[in-house]
């Protein structure tokens, strides 16, 4: 069943800002904003220019319970969500014009439900700021209890897996939050939300040299994915206290092609802002 969240935007308009900006920081086409919160607590934004427009990069929670090993958003843990005031604030707040907005900041978003179906909600409001679904991206790693409630929503918005791993002992590691979630389960539901909702899913893929890398990962890739509506997307590691191996241009370039004469549809993500710390999984609660 969908659920319904009664507050107009028109009465959000109204009450006080919940942001107040402390700091910009520049670099080629990416800027990130430091906010600092009511409660003294901070979190990071990110706007990135493409061809295609401006993207807003949010974060739903101060701090995160995941905890990924080569993330630096979790050093410190989950201090607290983030409400919905906080989260369309940012949008809000941001200088550049946003055509895009992406929940891949500080948090894990499906861990703060109520808060960001309710953003979303605001951000889609035709009364208002009416921003478009496709326009909408979710980024998680997955929780199968958020997964599962998230395919029954009427948001058809689009949605990025964090997966990094074929084999469960090793996505343990990597991600040790979401020790109790199977990966086949969580395969199966990513895969579910897709079909309900006419969606191409991308699972995004963090190449880690001698790690995730093997035969063996190419080919559950391929059995998992081949033959449906999902895209890879490769990425580099960026520097963070996360002691891994950066993959180089080339063995980028070689697991893409691999993963392509299997069947696959494959991108390699290009890093933005990696200088003033704003690249994926750099932000963190400064």
């Amino acid at each position: 069943m969908q659920t319904l969240y009664l507050r107009p935007f028109l009465l959000y308009k109204k009450t006080s800002m919940d942001l107040q900006l402390l700091k910009v920081c520049k670099d080629f086409n990416t800027t990130k904003y430091l906010f600092e919160l009511n409660d003294g607590n901070k979190i990071e934004t990110v706007c990135i220019r493409r061809r295609t427009g401006i993207t807003a990069c949010v974060s739903t929670q101060v701090g995160c319970a995941v905890r990924c090993a080569f993330c630096a958003s979790g050093k410190n843990g989950l201090i607290r969500n983030l409400t919905a005031n906080e989260i369309v604030q940012q949008v809000l707040s941001v200088r550049e014009r946003v055509n895009r907005i992406v929940f891949m900041g500080i948090g894990e978003p499906l861990h703060n439900y109520a808060s960001l179906i309710q953003s979303i909600h605001i951000l889609r409001d035709r009364n208002e700021l009416n921003f478009p679904t496709d326009g909408i991206t979710l980024s998680t790693v997955g929780p199968l209890a958020g997964l599962k409630k998230l395919r029954e929503e009427h948001l058809k918005i689009q949605l990025v897996l964090s997966l990094h791993a074929t084999v469960q002992r090793v996505r343990d590691r990597l991600i040790p939050g979401m020790k109790n979630n199977s990966i086949e389960e969580t395969v199966n539901a990513i895969l579910s939300y897709g079909k309900r909702h006419n969606r191409k899913i991308t699972i995004a893929w963090l190449l880690l040299p001698g790690i995730n890398d093997s035969p063996e990962d190419k080919k559950r890739l391929a059995q998992w994915f081949n033959g449906e509506n999902v895209r890879i997307n490769l990425l580099p590691l960026n520097k963070t206290m996360a002691n891994y191996p950066f993959a180089t241009q080339k063995q980028l370039r070689d697991f893409k092609k691999d993963l392509e004469h299997l069947g696959l549809e494959v991108t390699v993500r290009e890093s933005q802002g990696r200088n003033i710390q704003a690249a994926c999984g750099q932000l963190a609660i400064r």
